[in-house]
């Protein structure tokens, strides 16, 4: 069974998603409107500021009452007047009713006064816990047994103490709650890496809302791609899921009951969740992912309301740091060749070097320039030479492994980096790529314009280096020594 619900939550700006509000369904009064509030509507009218003062008055007057109205009634019992209705009657009357009223006020305040008492003094004190929690950030002195008031009777005040301790328990859970918002958000603000992101936003999710195992799908560029999972069989099969499609395209939560074609791995053994929960990642009123959660039993209010809280922070989480892996490429990349610039090419052969180095594995580097590329600016102008860069640029790439990096290094000279290539390996690169621009032609006006490369090509640890600056030089030297022997030609490093 497939259901969609909208947001457990109130997303209005300006709210804490760790808060939970909820609107009591009753008719609300204007402040101004002359009216007493629905709760002091129906309460008897007030004499004084005290309830007890009010009790003691109505019980001295209830006594009086019963005293004056006694010995008429004594009258109608067929007691004879002249006993009753006399003054000294009617004063002991109204002595044993006042007597009557003030043994009642005793009882009171001996009965129910202690417990009224203990409640409030109980009260007092966890909320004095409360507010040092609430500015310390400690809550261990809150604990559901410190904070809990005892409810010995079935009456009002049992009533009360119970309401009171229900009231604790929530504002412990609303803590509980902000609490791991608060460490989702920092988990999440603390990387701006899309993998770790991904992985520690899926960890999140699957703690909060105790989920078996999950995944996350996000758009990336265009195609849904599975940037984290965990526990799930056969996760790149969610790209093409239909309820994953239905939470991108209604933008709500998605809830399936025994869903087919999804497995959960527990170990040993392979199971089919009770529930999978499909959440959309909205961002500016644009789904960009989902977060797929499955549970062997059914997702609870408060676990759909926490994925929905984590999912709002996550989104934004994801979008900064898709926009950072962009500017991280924009800034890698040289916009001519699409290939890394000096910089991030530089940075790229230093960590090569090392790993070659720490794992005594090869590492392969070629270095190549167009030849008398300044007469083909000369001759043709700077656009036909941007055009003979960008083709030189892309038929060394379709030469190269995956893996393999192409650098330009400057102007109209290329690194190529080859992480495990030997010498051998590195000089059939070189002649590969020679061959393929020499059979290039760029086409200007009726005109077919060619060129040559010279290259250039060293290997570790065949090629002693030191460092990557070293072997830089060594294969300048290689390529050096190739345009001086006559240009469209590869030379190994000595």
């Amino acid at each position: 069974m497939i259901r969609t619900e909208p947001d457990l939550v109130d997303k209005s700006p300006g709210k804490s998603p760790a808060h939970l509000e909820v609107v009591p369904q009753q008719r609300q009064l204007a402040p101004d409107s002359g009216q007493a509030s629905g709760y002091e509507q129906n309460l008897p009218v007030r004499l004084t500021r005290s309830v007890f003062d009010d009790l003691a008055i109505w019980m001295i007057g209830v006594g009086i009452v019963i005293g004056a109205v006694f010995p008429p009634m004594l009258v109608v019992f067929g007691v004879p007047a002249e006993i009753v209705l006399t003054p000294f009657f009617f004063f002991v009357c109204l002595v044993a009713g006042i007597a009557v009223g003030g043994i009642n006020i005793w009882l009171m305040r001996v009965v129910v006064m202690p417990r009224l008492r203990a409640l409030v003094d109980g009260m007092r004190m966890i909320q004095s816990v409360v507010e040092n929690a609430t500015y310390t950030g400690d809550w261990t002195d809150c604990d559901p047994e410190s904070c809990q008031l005892p409810v010995d009777s079935n009456d009002a005040i049992g009533e009360s103490a119970s309401a009171f301790n229900h009231l604790i328990r929530v504002l412990q859970h609303s803590h509980e709650v902000e609490e791991r918002v608060g460490e989702f958000s920092k988990t999440m603000t603390s990387q701006l890496e899309l993998g770790p992101l991904c992985n520690g936003a899926l960890s999140g999710f699957i703690a909060a809302t105790s989920a078996t195992a999950g995944a996350i799908v996000a758009d990336v560029g265009g195609e849904l791609s599975v940037l984290a999972s965990f526990g799930i069989v056969g996760p790149e099969s969610l790209c093409e899921n239909d309820q994953v499609r239905m939470a991108l395209r209604t933008q709500e939560p998605v809830y399936v009951e025994l869903p087919e074609g999804l497995s959960v791995n527990a170990g040993l053994v392979e199971f089919q969740p009770r529930e999978v929960a499909f959440m959309p990642l909205v961002f500016q009123s644009k789904a960009t992912g989902v977060v797929v959660l499955a549970k062997s039993t059914p997702f609870e209010r408060d676990s759909r309301s926490m994925s929905q809280i984590f999912g709002r922070t996550f989104v934004t989480a994801l979008s900064n740091a898709m926009k950072h892996g962009d500017l991280q490429r924009i800034a890698a990349l040289d916009p001519l060749t699409n290939c890394y610039n000096r910089r991030f090419g530089l940075t790229r052969l230093r960590e090569e070097f090392t790993r070659a180095t720490r794992y005594e594995s090869p590492l392969g580097l070629i270095m190549f320039d167009i030849d008398h590329f300044k007469s083909i600016n000369d001759s043709h102008g700077h656009l036909i030479g941007d055009r003979i860069i960008a083709n030189v640029a892309k038929e060394a790439k379709a030469n190269l492994r995956e893996g393999d990096v192409l650098v330009r290094y400057g102007g109209e000279e290329f690194l190529c980096i080859l992480p495990g290539a030997s010498v051998e390996g590195a000089g059939e690169v070189c002649e590969r790529i020679r061959q393929s621009i020499e059979a290039m032609a760029v086409r200007d006006r009726g005109q077919t314009i060619g060129c040559t490369v010279s290259l250039g090509f060293a290997s570790i640890p065949a090629t002693t280096a030191e460092d990557e600056t070293a072997l830089i030089q060594v294969t300048d030297e290689a390529l050096y020594r190739a345009k001086n022997d006559g240009r469209n030609r590869t030379v190994e490093a000595a």
